[in-house]
C-alpha cells in the first residue's frame, strides 16, 4: 500500500508538472522551421519529462521508449528525448547474482560453468549481463533477471491501470486517445520482455529468419541453461556499430552488409510478421570477420498479415511518389475521429511524399513513415500501433545503413525488391489454401438452391429487401425523450399559468399576503421547472460521454 501511495504521489507530479503542456497535442509539421530538426514542443521540457521517467523505474523506463515509437500521439520533441532512454543503474552484487543463477538452474556454479565473470557487462534496470562458459568450453553470455524487478512491475502496472481507467472516463485526452488500450499494449510488451524464455524463442526465431543472409548471426540460445529468469546464449565478439568511426569503415566493405540487413528487415516485418520493437542502432553488432550481429531480441511484436499487405502497398507508393495513394492506404489502415479531413489530409500527404521524392533519391523510408504517422496524427487519423512501430524500426535501419554506407538508397532497395515484397503480400498459408477451397466448395453446392429460392420470391411477388438506413432505435428513444420534455414544459407552463390566474381569487388562507393555494402551485411549478432543467443537463451529459466513449474505441 505504502508502494502504491509512493507511486501515485510521484504521478500526481508528472501529470502536474506535464499535463497541461503540448505533451498530448499532437504532432505538426511547420515547414517555415527549416534548421530545427524538432521543431515542436518545447526540447527542454521533452528533457525533464525524459529525465523523470529515467528516475521512477524500469516500468516507466519501458513506457517512454515504447511512447517513442508513437509518432501520432506525441510531438516530435518528446518522441526524441524518449528515445535516448537508458536504464543503465548501478549492478547488482554478485553473491544475489549467484543465488538467483543457482536458484532458477538448480545447481552451484561451480557444477554449471567452468568460468563465470563476476564483472557485469552491462547492467539494466530489469537485469544485468556476465561473460561465463559452459563446462564444455563454449563461450557464453548469461542475462540474469533482478530480484523482485515483477513485483515492482506489477505494482506500477495497477497505479497505472487505475488511473488509465480514470483518465478514460473522465478526461477529453483519455476518451480520443483511449490510455487503456495503449496500457494493454505496453502491458503485453513488458510481461513478454520479463519472460526470458520467451526472448530464448525469438532468438531462434531471428536465427530461423536470418539463416539466408551469411553477413548476418543472431546469438543461439542455450534451452537447458535458461529459465523465465535466467538466459543463456552464445557470446558474440564484436563493435557496436555507433561506436565505429568513418576511419574504421575504410577496409569495410559495406554494401552487402547492409544489403543484406535491409533485406532481412523488409522480410521479417513483411513476410514473417514478425517486428523488432526496440531495433536500436546500438543493438548491432560488427564483428571480426565482417558479420553483423542482432542483439537484444527481448521486446518483439507481431505485425498482422492485413497490416503486413497496407504497409507493403504503402512503400511501394512511398517509393513510386504517388501521394494520393499513399494519403488512400493510410486513411484505409487508420480510424479517423471527428475531426479527420480527408481532403486536407490527402493534400499534406500528397505534399509531403514529393517533397521527400525530389529531395533525392537517398530519401530515407522510415523518416517518411514517421513523418507520415505524425500527420496522422496531427489530422485527427489513428494508424495501428504496428505502423508506428514498423516506422521505428525502419528509421532506426536507415540510420544505421547511412552510418555503414552513406551512398545507400533504401527506396532504390525497395524497387529491387518489389517483386518479393509484392509476392509477400499475395501469398497463402497452407491453412488458407484449404480454407478458401472449403469457402469455394459451400458456395458451389449452395448456389443453385440460393438462386431458385430468389427468383421464386420474384416470382410470386414477395421478394422483399430490408435496409437499415438509420438506426430507428435510437430515433425512438430521441423522439420518445423529447415528448417527455415537452410534455413535462406543457404541464409546469399551465400550472404557472393556473397559479397566475388563482392570485386574483380571494382566499381566507394567504401566504405572504397571497392566496395559499396558488402559491403552492407556483412553488410546485418552479422547483418542477428547476427539476427538469436538471435533468436534462445531466442525461445530455451522459448521453455525450457515451457517444464520445464509443467514438474513441473505434477511433484508436
Amino acid at each position: 500500500m505504502i508502494l502504491d501511495d509512493n507511486r501515485y504521489v510521484a504521478l500526481a507530479r508528472l501529470v502536474r508538472r506535464y499535463g497541461r503542456s503540448d505533451l498530448l497535442s499532437g504532432a505538426q509539421l511547420d515547414e517555415f522551421d527549416i534548421d530545427d530538426e524538432t521543431p515542436l514542443g518545447d526540447a527542454e521540457r521533452a528533457e525533464a519529462f525524459a529525465d523523470d521517467l529515467e528516475r521512477m523505474g524500469p516500468t516507466f523506463i519501458k513506457l517512454g521508449q515504447l511512447l517513442s515509437t508513437r509518432f501520432d500521439l506525441l510531438p516530435a520533441s518528446y518522441t526524441t528525448a524518449l528515445e535516448r532512454l537508458q536504464d543503465e543503474v548501478d549492478p547488482i552484487d554478485f553473491d544475489t547474482v549467484r543465488e538467483v543463477v543457482e536458484t532458477e538452474l538448480g545447481a552451484t556454479l561451480k557444477e554449471r560453468f567452468r568460468d563465470f565473470d563476476p564483472k557485469p557487462l552491462a547492467a539494466a534496470s530489469l537485469g544485468q549481463v556476465h561473460r561465463a562458459s559452459l563446462r564444455n568450453g563454449r563461450e557464453v553470455v548469461v542475462k540474469v533477471q533482478r530480484p523482485h524487478v515483477r513485483d515492482t512491475v506489477r505494482e506500477d502496472m495497477k497505479v497505472l491501470g487505475r488511473l488509465a481507467r480514470l483518465a478514460d472516463k473522465r478526461t477529453t485526452a483519455g476518451r480520443s486517445f483511449g490510455f487503456g488500450r495503449l496500457l494493454d499494449q505496453f502491458r503485453r510488451s513488458l510481461a513478454g520482455e520479463l519472460d526470458y524464455r520467451r526472448e530464448a524463442r525469438n532468438l531462434d526465431t531471428f536465427r530461423e529468419l536470418t539463416a539466408p543472409y551469411d553477413l548476418l548471426v543472431v546469438p543461439r540460445p542455450v534451452h537447458e541453461y535458461t529459465t523465465s529468469k535466467v538466459l543463456t546464449m552464445d557470446f558474440i565478439d564484436g563493435r557496436k556499430v555507433t561506436d565505429i568511426g568513418q576511419l574504421g569503415l575504410v577496409d569495410l566493405d559495406a554494401r552487402p552488409i547492409v544489403e543484406q540487413l535491409f533485406s532481412a528487415y523488409l522480410h521479417m516485418i513483411l513476410d514473417a510478421g514478425v517486428l523488432h520493437a526496440d531495433p536500436h542502432p546500438g543493438n548491432l553488432l560488427l564483428t571480426e570477420d565482417g558479420r553483423l550481429a542482432l542483439l537484444d531480441l527481448g521486446m518483439t511484436a507481431s505485425v498482422p498479415p492485413r497490416v503486413q499487405q497496407d504497409i507493403i502497398k504503402l512503400l511501394l507508393a512511398i517509393s513510386d511518389g504517388d501521394g494520393e495513394e499513399t494519403a488512400s492506404i493510410l486513411a484505409s489502415m487508420g480510424h479517423p475521429t471527428d475531426v479527420f479531413d480527408a481532403g486536407a489530409f490527402r493534400d499534406d500527404v500528397t505534399h509531403l511524399v514529393s517533397e521527400a521524392i525530389a529531395s533525392g533519391a537517398d530519401v530515407a523510408v522510415g523518416a517518411v513513415m514517421v513523418d507520415l504517422s505524425r500527420l496522422s496524427g496531427a489530422h485527427g487519423l489513428r494508424p495501428p500501433a504496428e505502423m508506428s512501430m514498423v516506422g521505428k524500426a525502419l528509421l532506426n535501419l536507415d540510420r544505421t545503413t547511412s552510418h555503414l554506407d552513406p551512398g545507400f538508397s533504401p527506396t532504390e532497395a525497395i524497387r529491387e525488391n518489389a517483386s518479393d515484397i509484392s509476392a509477400a503480400g499475395l501469398k497463402m498459408s497452407p491453412g488458407g489454401i484449404v480454407a478458401a477451397a472449403i469457402e469455394s466448395k459451400t458456395l458451389v453446392e449452395q448456389f443453385p438452391k440460393r438462386a431458385n429460392r430468389i427468383m421464386d420470391s420474384l416470382a410470386d411477388g414477395e421478394f422483399r429487401l430490408k435496409v437499415d438506413a438509420i438506426d430507428e432505435q435510437r430515433l425512438h428513444t430521441v423522439i420518445q425523450r423529447v415528448a417527455n420534455r415537452l410534455t413535462l414544459g406543457i404541464i409546469i407552463a399551465a400550472t404557472i399559468l393556473g397559479a397566475a390566474l388563482m392570485m386574483r381569487i380571494p382566499s381566507t388562507w394567504t401566504v405572504l399576503g397571497y392566496p395559499g393555494l396558488a402559491m403552492v402551485f407556483f412553488l410546485f411549478a418552479v422547483c418542477a421547472g428547476i427539476a427538469m432543467a436538471v435533468w436534462v443537463v445531466m442525461t445530455d451529459r451522459k448521453v455525450a460521454r457515451t457517444e464520445h466513449s464509443a467514438g474513441a474505441t473505434r477511433g484508436v
